[in-house]
């Protein structure tokens, strides 16, 4: 028996959004230790796999229904072997894993979850953009538009966008008008800044910046369709970066006091004046 095999279980490690970089060093050792991988191989880059414990037994997952990938998760873990179960992103996020993990509970089959990169995160990264701006929105919703999968009544895009923060659309990209049009029912200004990454931080990425009014025609332009992030609100301008005392936060104002710094103007033991 290997020395360095983790125990007999199921993780679900996330995998970062495509840079094999991007995962995390936790989410490495996982994937170099197991003895079997089920990776999500539409998905997650050949070349993170390619750092996998050479002697593990590979399964990719495009092909499987929920049956198959259950039943051989659970089978090799039964048999005493540890499983890699590799989503891409971060698996608590649209990375249907609620699913599986019912069905191994109901097998008796222990499991762990290992976050992951999200592509949300990574998008704003790429883009140089902090989605939670001070004085302009410190609220993000992680959401998509209503396509085959329904959206609960209380979560249309149209009323959640009421509250003019800023808004990420994941699994979009090809509902993109739909999309303006709940943004702009919903009163936002067709000149609100948008920007969607597909394919983040993978080779052939693609970044395009743009308008609510002129999104679905620059998405058409770029041949934007899928595998992209869509994210919308003023957080998104970039002019931002060029007005470096708007917007400022309190954390690093000279006069606001914390724990582990006095702030100017205030008296010893005391409050700011």
């Amino acid at each position: 028996m290997r020395t360095d095999a983790v125990p007999s279980q199921v993780y679900f490690v996330g995998a970062g959004p495509g840079d094999p970089e991007l995962i995390t060093v936790k989410g490495l050792r996982i994937l170099r230790q197991a003895d079997v991988i089920v990776w999500t191989d539409s998905l997650v880059q050949e070349r993170l796999v390619a750092l996998a414990n050479p002697e593990a037994k590979l399964y990719g997952s495009a092909g499987m229904d929920l049956d198959e990938l259950v039943d051989v998760m659970v089978t090799h873990v039964r048999a005493g072997r540890s499983v890699a179960r590799v989503h891409t992103g971060d698996p608590s996020v649209f990375g249907a894993i609620l699913e599986q993990m019912a069905r191994l509970r109901a097998a008796g089959v222990p499991y762990e979850v290992v976050p992951g990169v999200s592509a949300v995160f990574a998008a704003a990264a790429v883009l140089g953009a902090e989605l939670t701006v001070p004085e302009l929105t410190q609220t993000v919703i992680l959401t998509r538009v209503e396509g085959r999968t329904p959206m609960p009544e209380r979560e249309r895009l149209r009323d959640l966008a009421a509250h003019h923060c800023t808004i990420a659309l994941f699994l979009s990209a090809t509902l993109a008008k739909r999309a303006v049009d709940e943004l702009l029912a919903a009163g936002w200004a067709p000149e609100t800044p948008v920007a969607v990454v597909q394919r983040v931080t993978w080779p052939d990425q693609k970044i395009l910046r743009t308008t609510l009014a002129d999104l679905v025609r620059d998405m058409g332009a770029a041949h934007i369709s899928s595998h992209a992030m869509i994210l919308a609100g003023w957080a998104l301008d970039p002019a931002l970066a060029e007005t470096p005392d708007r917007h400022r936060s309190k954390l690093y104002d000279p006069a606001f006091t914390h724990r582990y710094r006095r702030g100017t103007g205030t008296p010893e033991g005391g409050r700011p004046r």
